[in-house]
């Protein structure tokens, strides 16, 4: 009777599970049939045990997962070493893929459509659809519908009386869409700003929008030799110079401070004036500034993706926080996210003294640094808040031994992991082998789980993406045996849950090590999140900048909105910070009353 029992639960299960969508994913690049014990996923498949063909393959080919057969076990996910297979049991309704990359590829489902004289903002994971969205909606790609080829035809009939077809009518016959990309880095740009701006400029907006973007200072220096930050203001300024139906920015104020975001925000919603504009942003308070409306994107990364309802910014990202799609009924989240309550700090441990630094100067060419004498204590993690080119980073070199200070001297010896603002790997290590002298197994749950690096080890680290590779530093820096884990700009190309699961990563990470952490990011929502206390950057950027803190973050805050002349304030549902409109009633109160971040 015992010998019968788990194929009569197989029966019900295959019952159970009848009638129910499947989604079935590999990822080829992963999959690696010769090590894993020639084709494990096809001998373990309790379908394929039953004499039907759920996996197949011909010899010497990677395999095929039959969507109609799968009975959404997940036993071939569970049991691939190499983290090939993804198996989705959907509880929603999905009508059939607007694009598909080919059988067990990504699909996406759903297309937002731009709006005349809009600024629409897409927020969802990376690796949901959104560059799918963006190939589509600028013709590099033709939308198949799940089928081997998409048809022009084929596109406008499937829109036909609806607003996507003029839209799409209107690209097929030529008409132009500028395009910011995500990584700047990978931009290729030779030769002086002012020439490469001067070819783009399509009908004579130079001067004024190297005004709007405060490009004066830079107009004849080298591409090469710009700042991230700087590099990303003229990426998105030689996109709005051009003439185009749809803009579309993927993450336009990665390296930006918080004044140029909001004077890049700006910039883009000046555009909607004339034309359609998407935005991919990350950044929660500067989505909500600069969009009109908004769609949220969920799924499965490098799965499938699903486009919801156009919704309100503060209806649609408010509905992102709780992980619950209103219109459609459907939770696609089975947690809220929440950076906007945190725990007290521990004091049962008391305050011991990590490092501390007297007085610091230094000289680097026409820049100059000052810094106050300060302290921090072990378990403390201090967020650094300030302009671009005020000095943040020349202090975080100081503190990892990278810069001597031309005054003073770092008092404490302590052991520093350092993180640096710009990462890549050139080289042909994998992702495995780049965490040297690191036993893998003892920070499986505590780094690579959270971080979502378990799928990505035996992949060659040049060839990750730019979040993929912004979470493989953090691991590497919080990795090494430190005191001190120095991390700058650790938010850049991360998705929202991403932000808040690194927050939690490094707040566990110091409170189980009884060390301390000191964090640059321009974030706000992040900062707030993740830090103890908070150290200020003021001055004249690339002249002069002056050190002070740490603050409690409150205090920090503050002495950050007011010296930008910016106010804060809680949403009343998420209490999430959103910025006030300049000289609203809002704003002209807690500038009255001092209290610039609410």
């Amino acid at each position: 009777m015992t010998k019968k029992l788990p194929y009569i639960l197989l029966l019900r299960f295959l019952f159970f599970m009848k009638g129910k969508k499947r989604i079935a994913v590999i990822d080829y690049d992963n999959c690696n049939f010769e090590k894993c014990g020639n084709y494990l996923c096809e001998k373990v498949c309790p379908v394929n045990r039953t004499g039907k063909e759920c996996i197949t393959y011909n010899n010497g080919e990677k395999p095929i997962i039959s969507e109609e057969l799968c009975i959404g076990c997940e036993i071939c996910q569970n049991r691939c070493p190499f983290n090939a297979i993804s198996i989705v049991n959907i509880n929603i309704d999905l009508d059939e893929p607007i694009h598909s990359f080919g059988k067990n590829h990504f699909r996406l489902h759903g297309l937002p459509i731009p709006k005349e004289n809009n600024t629409i903002g897409l927020i969802g994971r990376n690796g949901i659809g959104k560059t799918t969205i963006l190939k589509i909606l600028s013709g590099e790609i033709i939308q198949n519908f799940g089928e081997k080829k998409g048809i022009r035809d084929k596109v406008i009939e499937y829109y036909r009386g609806k607003e996507a077809q003029t839209y799409f009518e209107e690209l097929y016959a030529g008409s132009e869409v500028a395009i910011k990309p995500q990584n700047v880095e990978a931009i290729k740009a030779t030769g002086k700003v002012i020439d490469l701006l001067k070819k783009v400029d399509d009908e004579n907006r130079l001067d004024s929008v190297v005004g709007e973007l405060a490009l004066e200072k830079i107009l004849d220096r080298n591409a090469v030799d710009l700042s991230g930050g700087e590099f990303q203001k003229v990426a998105i300024a030689a996109t709005g110079l051009k003439k185009a139906k749809l803009y579309f920015f993927d993450e336009p104020t990665s390296f930006l401070d918080i004044k140029e975001r909001l004077r890049v925000a700006k910039f883009i919603r000046n555009l909607a004036v004339h034309a359609s504009v998407l935005v991919v942003e990350h950044d929660l308070i500067l989505l909500d500034y600069l969009s009109d409306f908004v769609h949220l994107m969920y799924g499965k990364p490098r799965v499938y993706g699903f486009v919801s309802q156009i919704k309100t910014t503060r209806e649609g990202i408010n509905d992102y926080l709780e992980g619950h799609s209103r219109e459609e009924n459907y939770r696609f989240r089975d947690y809220k996210i929440d950076f906007f309550s945190k725990a007290e700090i521990n004091t049962e441990k008391g305050f011991e003294k990590m490092i501390e630094w007297p007085n610091l100067e230094t000289k680097l060419g026409d820049f100059s640094l000052e810094i106050e004498q300060k302290e921090i204590n072990k378990n403390e993690v201090v967020g650094i808040v300030g302009p671009n080119g005020i000095g943040k980073t020349t202090f975080m070199k100081i503190l990892a031994g990278e810069i001597k200070p031309d005054k003073g001297k770092i008092q404490t010896k302590v052991k520093v992991s350092y993180k640096p603002q710009y990462i890549s790997y050139t080289g042909e290590k994998t992702v495995s082998e780049l965490f040297i002298n690191v036993n893998l197994e003892e920070i499986k749950n505590s780094l690579l789980k959270p971080l979502e690096l378990e799928g990505l080890m035996e992949k060659k680290a040049k060839t990750l993406s730019g979040g993929e590779m912004q979470r493989l530093s953090i691991a590497l820096c919080l990795s090494k045996d430190a005191d001190v884990y120095l991390l700058d700009e650790p938010s850049a190309y991360l998705d929202v849950e991403q932000r808040l699961v690194v927050g939690k990563t490094i707040r566990n990470h110091i409170d189980v090590r009884d060390c301390s952490s000191i964090i640059i990011d321009h974030d706000l929502t992040f900062i707030d999140y993740v830090s103890d206390k908070i150290m200020v950057f003021k001055g004249e950027p690339s002249i002069k900048g002056n050190a002070t803190g740490p603050y409690d973050v409150t205090t920090g805050m503050n002495n950050l909105l007011e010296y930008l002349d910016i106010t804060v304030r809680r949403d009343n549902e998420t209490k999430r910070p959103r910025i006030n409109k300049k000289d609203s009633v809002l704003d002209r109160e807690q500038k009255k009353n001092g209290k610039y971040y609410k």
